[in-house]
């Protein structure tokens, strides 16, 4: 019976704890605080997952990656203090195996073509993609964190304001405020 109890207490404060509760005591080795993460995070993350991608089987692959990850990276998200929210790291972190997949893909489907006709850029327009590369590399890096954040979750994962504002944990204003101070910075620094 004072087992039965015990297990009672500690899905009861599975259940209060937040997602980044839970992220920080499977840093510990919990493994029930891992799995109570899973449950809640998993459809979400699958759903989010299917829209950028219809391959079930890539899907699949980076729901196993993406949580490998956390369990192995636990620590470094709870020993963050960047504030951002356990939901906004998990989504990283299986936003950047599902381009890792993609990229797999391509060099997998890659065929060499041969006998084909190669077209060779201008010289102009290497040294023109050169230098606007490096300038917009240079831009994004003086950027702050939390605005980077913001251009990452919508220029590359293609969020809207309000999928932003969720990932992130903060107003879908904060969102809008943010990006229009990355374009503005960006756009001063490359002009």
């Amino acid at each position: 019976m004072r087992c039965a109890v015990v297990l009672l207490d500690v899905r009861r404060s599975l259940d209060a704890a937040d997602e980044a509760e839970l992220v920080r005591r499977t840093a510990a080795g919990d493994r029930r605080a891992f799995d109570e993460l899973y449950r809640r995070t998993s459809p979400w993350l699958a759903v989010r997952l299917r829209r950028r991608c219809a391959d079930a089987d890539v899907v699949a692959d980076v729901m196993q990656e993406t949580y490998l990850a956390v369990w192995r990276a636990a620590g470094d998200f709870a020993g963050s203090a960047t504030g951002g929210s356990a939901v906004g790291w998990l989504w990283t972190i299986a936003a950047n195996r599902l381009v890792d997949a993609f990229r797999r893909r391509a060099r997998q489907e890659k065929v060499p073509v041969a006998h084909a006709e190669t077209t060779v850029p201008a010289a102009e327009d290497e040294v023109m993609a050169g230098r606007v590369g490096h300038e917009l590399e240079q831009a994004l890096l003086t950027l702050p964190a939390d605005v980077r954040q913001v251009l990452r979750a919508m220029v590359l994962d293609g969020l809207s304001v309000r999928e932003t504002s969720l990932l992130l944990g903060v107003p879908e204003g904060t969102v809008k405020s943010r990006a229009r101070r990355a374009r503005l910075a960006l756009r001063e620094a490359l002009s």
